[in-house]
């Protein structure tokens, strides 16, 4: 499968370029999954303490113009998390899967693990979801998702393993100057699962809101990366061996039992 990752700046002014550059990027790659980072059509929200029900509002309906154009990138399976408000009036984080075949986005499932920190004040901004770790059918590939904080609770990576998912898709906002810290967990999540583990992140101007940092990457099931973004090159295409991953469940350590 030929997979691709980005880092993306929300920014209204940058956006509609950035979504551009990338079609025509996935596009001359034949890319068959896109991994976009968390809540990537409107600026991140949880910059700012209070929570505010119009500036919500307004990303729900940014987000839902975007994916309704997701055909434009010319994919066939695209990843992704958006805002969403359920049936109660709940706030919530959900990751989704966008296909070709079908034209629309199917949510996955809803952030359950969420920060409460300067620039990420998540927890105060919408609820958790269920406890739950399913997996989605991209194509050929079975797919699990850890949202961002969710990849430093190691014991979905193992339970997605268990499960056989080809891919670990970790879609992020997270902040400059964590690069390291975040492609050491990544690592240990690929290791975890015996998966590729796929992370896009937001991106933009230093010290701009959450100071996204971008540094999307591809890493393989052994942990070896094999490819990152950077502000000169913010996307990155790689064809990844899914029957590497799946022969990777009966090898050290996911052959271990609990």
């Amino acid at each position: 499968m030929r997979a691709t990752v980005c880092q993306i700046d929300p920014s209204d002014a940058n956006l509609v370029g950035q979504l551009a550059a990338l079609g025509e990027h996935v596009r001359a790659h034949g890319s068959e999954l896109v991994l976009l980072p968390e809540m990537s059509f409107s600026p991140w929200l949880a910059a700012a303490p209070e929570p505010d029900a119009e500036r919500w509002s307004d990303a729900v309906q940014a987000h839902e113009l975007q994916i309704a154009r997701l055909a434009e990138l010319g994919a066939p399976n695209v990843l992704g998390t958006r805002p969403i408000v359920n049936d109660v009036g709940s706030r919530r984080n959900e990751a989704y899967l966008w296909t070709q075949a079908s034209g629309e986005a199917v949510g996955v499932r809803e952030k359950y693990y969420l920060p409460d920190e300067d620039g990420f004040w998540e927890h105060s901004w919408y609820d958790r979801g269920d406890r739950s770790f399913p997996t989605a059918r991209a194509g050929a590939a079975l797919v699990g998702v850890q949202i961002c904080t969710e990849m430093w609770f190691l014991e979905w990576a193992r339970r997605y393993g268990a499960a056989r998912v080809d891919v670990l898709c970790v879609p992020r906002a997270t902040p400059r100057g964590s690069t390291d810290k975040w492609i050491a967990g990544g690592r240990t999540a690929a290791v975890c699962s015996g998966a590729f583990c796929l992370s896009s992140n937001l991106s933009g101007p230093p010290g701009v809101g959450a100071d996204c940092g971008g540094v999307g990457w591809i890493i393989d099931p052994d942990g070896e990366v094999i490819a990152t973004t950077s502000d000169e090159e913010p996307f990155a295409t790689v064809d990844i061996d899914l029957g590497i991953a799946r022969h990777s469940k009966s090898t050290y350590p996911r052959y271990v039992r609990d």
